[in-house]
């Protein structure tokens, strides 16, 4: 090649590079995902959330084509790990996390700061499903029933305790409001997540768990006693269990969550996490292992997360101004 045709080519590279970049993140978009991608799962290893969200991305890898990898953050009320993901991740759809409601919750608290926006700091993907909660106590415990909690709060005011997976979850609300209702004062010990504080009340350390789909195992086996749960119905499995409806209570706490990413993702990139999730969670094997924690598919594609994620925090402004935690 001569050297005006060295020179020619060159100039065409030049010129050409601005289209190239142009046209470069839908070329990214096209053949995403190249690698693996890390799912940030906000709460302690072998907990309900962590073993229902592996189950969701071992169906959503069948569509990717690329393993899923849990990154376990937990702390802060499950909001460590979409904090640390929205401070320092890239938006390349290679890092994202689960969004439980404390990320929409705890900048509407008092004494709160935290450094995150829920309104514009992530992309959400795609709405998932929620948990079903209840309120546990070990076997050997002296209340048979929600009642002889009342009876025993009102006559020891401050006593009678129960844990959480930590301040400001959807556990430590509910029980706040329930309580509140109740007319009775108790005690709330928070922990990191569901196992130390099942281990507490097996322990005989606190009297009461407020936990999630992990309570479901120890109930079956009679090593725990279900006082009441808070779904809407009564779970099958525990047929003489009541609802907080069934007690008196106007309430359903079910703390739905989806997954999202950094702010900024690539819409392709988004659709492409939102129809793997989707069908995951349609997946047999996926509905049966939610199954186990009587948790239910709550699909819902990017608009009608962010019209839930609307409500949620309507609906949280009142619960806390109801208990004395709203800035």
């Amino acid at each position: 090649m001569t050297r005006r045709r060295v020179m020619a080519a060159a100039i065409a590279a030049v010129l050409l590079l601005p289209v190239a970049l142009a046209a470069s993140p839908s070329a990214v978009a096209q053949s995403y995902p190249t690698k693996p991608i890390t799912l940030i799962v906000p709460w302690p290893a072998g907990g309900s959330t962590d073993i229902s969200m592996r189950a969701i991305a071992r169906g959503a890898e069948k569509h990717l084509g690329q393993p899923i990898i849990v990154d376990n953050k937990g702390g802060a009320s499950g909001t460590l790990g979409p904090a640390t993901m929205a401070a320092t991740a890239k938006p390349d759809g290679y890092t994202i996390s689960q969004i439980p409601i404390t990320v929409f919750r705890l900048p509407l608290m008092k004494n709160q700061k935290v450094s995150w926006n829920p309104d514009t700091d992530f992309s959400y993907i795609v709405h998932l499903t929620g948990y079903a909660f209840a309120v546990g106590v070990r076997a050997e415990s002296p209340f048979k029933t929600w009642q002889d909690v009342v009876d025993a709060a009102k006559a020891n005011p401050g006593k009678v305790t129960y844990g959480s997976p930590g301040a400001g979850t959807s556990l430590h609300i509910g029980m706040e409001l329930i309580a509140g209702q109740s007319g009775i004062k108790l005690t709330h010990v928070p922990f990191k997540g569901d196992g130390e504080q099942r281990a507490a009340v097996l322990g005989g350390h606190i009297d009461m768990a407020v936990g999630g789909s992990g309570l479901v195992p120890f109930v079956g086996d009679g090593t725990m006693r279900a006082l009441m749960i808070w779904t809407k119905d009564r779970a099958k499995a525990w047929p003489d269990v009541p609802t907080l409806k069934d007690l008196g209570y106007p309430w359903v706490f079910d703390s739905p969550f989806g997954i999202a990413g950094p702010k900024g993702m690539d819409p392709k990139i988004v659709q492409i996490l939102h129809d793997a999730f989707k069908k995951s969670i349609e997946d047999p094997e996926t509905l049966a292992v939610l199954d186990k924690f009587f948790m239910v598919a709550n699909y819902a594609d990017q608009k009608g997360y962010l019209e839930i994620i609307k409500q949620t925090t309507a609906y949280e402004k009142d619960a806390l101004e109801r208990i004395g935690l709203a800035k």
